[in-house]
């Protein structure tokens, strides 16, 4: 047999061993559920996957080879004996792990192409992160979407994006600034460096968030294209996993089925239906508008970038300096304390801290630009 065959049924093994793994877990997760209609989703997810273990148990015998008597894994005996002793619930965080690791594994496989497979594996990797995250009865995709853009912009992650991105522009303008003092330069180029600092961290920003914003809605496009795909060649298995989605949020299996067939009976709805629920995608709005992520992004970065620079505008000497200083100090904390409003935290100990690393970073640089100037001025 050449390399290349060989290469293949490695291949081979290695997605059969994957697929009896995630059985194997899964028919353990079912014996140990308590709640029914939780242990019964487990039995559909393992049906799933010992389908997809036969799939490749036929490709080796295509290539007239014995498929291998595989066992589950180390790993996956391990998890089984934990699930067994303590519960499912101890073990669904590292099944859903496993599974966003391998969701991808089918993408560029070729004998997978025109099968379902990789979207049910995408699938399942995003029902275990749900189940995982413990909302046993509710099906939340936006929580997935809510991930795109360099601070979580959009959504409720809207305000949070707003105080990170002000955060940004104040620290970065304010080392900037203060880098230059250290150095000695004049008042007048003290504040062309503040303002061409806002305007050159201001511009990346908002092209970066563009940039994330449209690429996700590229990306949300592509994503609601293969299942639009995935819609007329394989819709016995979209059905399937419309039926498993809506299990995931509680209903029975009569209510599941008849809500999956009843969507399935308009393509129009089906996919609109999957892109929501299974995707986590509005296909009206596709994540945003990038330009507007783009003047948001470029606005708030602006307006924290423009703490430092103020005092320059108005004073002279080592008065602006101080007041520079001070006026930055005080965003920091304020923006340390609007933190708290997502993480819990107290008001005073993270105003502080927040104060204490921007202030810490404006040190640094003002050390660097000392030595700097005196370096190369001699």
């Amino acid at each position: 047999m050449s390399s290349a065959s060989q290469a293949q049924l490695e291949r081979y093994r290695r997605n059969l061993q994957g697929e009896i793994d995630s059985a194997a877990l899964y028919r353990a997760l079912a014996q140990c559920e308590q709640r029914p209609e939780l242990s019964e989703l487990y039995r559909r997810l393992a049906a799933i996957e010992e389908r997809h273990a036969n799939f490749w148990r036929q490709q080796f015998q295509q290539l007239g080879a014995t498929p291998p008597t595989l066992p589950a894994g180390w790993r996956i005996r391990v998890l089984i004996r934990i699930a067994r002793l303590f519960g499912p619930d101890w073990v669904v965080g590292a099944a859903a792990s496993l599974e966003q690791i391998d969701r991808c594994q089918y993408d560029d496989q070729p004998e997978t192409c025109d099968t379902g497979m990789p979207g049910q594996e995408r699938s399942h990797a995003r029902l275990l992160s749900e189940l995982a995250r413990g909302r046993r009865n509710t099906w939340n995709g936006r929580l997935f979407a809510s991930l795109e853009g360099r601070h979580g912009a959009g959504g409720g992650n809207a305000l949070r994006a707003a105080v990170l991105g002000a955060n940004d522009g104040l620290v970065s303008n304010l080392s900037l600034v203060m880098g230059v003092t250290g150095a000695a330069f004049s008042a007048d180029a003290l504040l062309l460096t503040g303002l061409a600092g806002l305007l050159a961290g201001a511009c990346s920003m908002a092209l970066g968030e563009w940039l994330s914003v449209q690429n996700a809605r590229e990306l949300y496009e592509l994503q609601i294209a293969t299942e639009r795909d995935e819609l007329e060649m394989v819709p016995d298995e979209e059905a399937e996993e419309l039926v498993l989605i809506y299990r995931a949020k509680g209903l029975d299996e009569q209510r599941a089925r008849a809500m999956a067939e009843g969507i399935m009976a308009d393509k129009g709805r089906a996919l609109d239906t999957l892109a929501r629920e299974e995707l986590g995608v509005d296909p009206d709005d596709l994540g945003g508008s990038a330009w507007l992520a783009a003047i948001t992004s470029f606005v708030v970065f602006s307006l924290g970038a423009l703490l430092p620079v103020l005092p320059f505008l108005l004073l002279e000497g080592p008065v602006a300096v101080f007041a520079c200083v001070l006026l930055s100090a005080t965003g920091l904390f304020l923006i340390g304390a609007l933190v708290t409003l997502f993480t819990g935290r107290g008001l005073l100990a993270s105003g502080v801290r927040q104060m204490a690393f921007g202030l810490g970073a404006a040190v640094i640089t003002y050390g660097l630009g000392h030595w700097l100037g005196v370096t190369v001025g001699g």
